[in-house]
């Protein structure tokens, strides 16, 4: 297989890395960085990107994390609502977002509250904070699941895992994840296996997935009686040593590209390699194939409507940010995958008709 299946695309307007992102129809929205703090619009079939807004000038960007939240009252599907939270010194903070890319007035009032960070308050406008008050939000993760896409998972520093209860905005659960080693910057996917991670529907367990270095984890969340079952899963050689990897779950399977080891003290070794992990069969896979140059610290999201994964920026391995932002096509990986893409679109509208129907 060549190295050479990654197409490169147009440069990030800033260097990035420790970027959050996330997808909306034919938009990546990239969410700041590391003490970056402008947002940006990446149009997948323009190639260009536009400026959305700034976090506010207190903001201190740092291992924080961007979640795209659900709420199955909008009926909107041009609108979306993300949650900033977490990192060094903790925020917590809401954008409304509609489209940059839309031809909509400036002098529209109806749209003076979209594409800017505002705090996240409860319905008597109180401000409210996700995060435990003495715990370390650095390098936080989070996925949102729950049969009514209402809980907020966080897996933390050092071993810890939280759920934060989106409707009532109070934590409902803390425990500690049986890790050997800090996780931080770490893989956290919900386990989308048979293509039933949005609905939900009659499911009272939420199941997720955590890798970082040599710890792998298998974690069942049960909503009726509010307790976690944790499983070891295995982890290859050639990844075992890494963190600060994109990744990116596409159904049953997990890819991972690049990553980041200390060696002997101040010595490291970013890596350019690229691993899958299947989650039906519990296999590791290291390609031959490889990223264009070592590379940690970057972002990796879907774009559904072209089948094409995206990675976005980043730290070579001379540990400077990089302005580069790369695609390829899933079949690269694993050409099973665009079928069980568009299994999952027939499953999920088809769990819609269902529930409709139930309703």
């Amino acid at each position: 297989m060549s190295n050479q299946t990654f197409q490169t695309l147009k440069n990030l307007p800033i260097p990035l890395n420790e970027s959050q992102c996330v997808l909306h129809k034919h938009e990546l929205i990239i969410c700041g960085g590391y003490y970056q703090t402008a947002c940006y619009s990446y149009h997948t079939l323009k190639n260009e990107y536009k400026f959305i807004c700034e976090y506010p000038s207190h903001v201190r960007l740092y291992g924080y994390c961007v979640v795209k939240l659900v709420d199955n009252n909008n009926k909107d599907r041009n609108q979306i609502t993300l949650l900033s939270f977490g990192g060094r010194r903790k925020h917590t903070l809401v954008m409304k977002y509609i489209s940059v890319w839309r031809n909509i007035s400036n002098k529209s009032n109806e749209f003076n509250n979209y594409n800017k960070w505002v705090p996240f308050t409860d319905n008597h406008n109180h401000p409210i904070v996700i995060g435990r008050d003495n715990d370390d939000y650095r390098g936080v993760r989070a996925v949102i699941g729950g049969i009514n896409n209402h809980l907020l998972f966080i897996t933390y520093l050092q071993h810890n895992i939280s759920v934060f209860d989106l409707n009532t905005l109070q934590f409902i659960k803390h425990d500690t994840l049986p890790t050997m080693s800090d996780i931080w910057l770490h893989c956290f996917v919900l386990n989308s296996e048979n293509g039933q991670e949005v609905m939900k529907i009659n499911k009272q367990n939420c199941q997720m997935l955590l890798f970082c270095k040599n710890t792998g984890l298998s974690i069942k969340y049960n909503e009726d009686n509010n307790t976690f079952q944790f499983h070891q899963l295995p982890i290859c050689d050639d990844i075992a040593p890494f963190s600060r990897y994109a990744y990116i779950c596409i159904y049953d399977v997990i890819l991972f590209f690049g990553g980041w080891n200390v060696k002997f003290g101040t010595n490291t070794v970013v890596s350019k390699l690229v691993h899958k992990y299947s989650i039906r069969e519990d296999k590791w896979t290291t390609f031959k194939n490889t990223l264009p140059s070592p590379l940690y610290n970057c972002v990796a999201i879907l774009s559904e409507k072209d089948n094409h994964i995206h990675i976005i920026g980043g730290l070579n391995d001379k540990h400077a940010s990089v302005v580069t932002h790369i695609k390829d096509n899933v079949r690269v990986w694993d050409p099973s995958l665009l079928v069980m893409i568009c299994s999952f679109i027939f499953i999920y509208f088809d769990e819609i008709h269902k529930f409709n129907c139930v309703k």
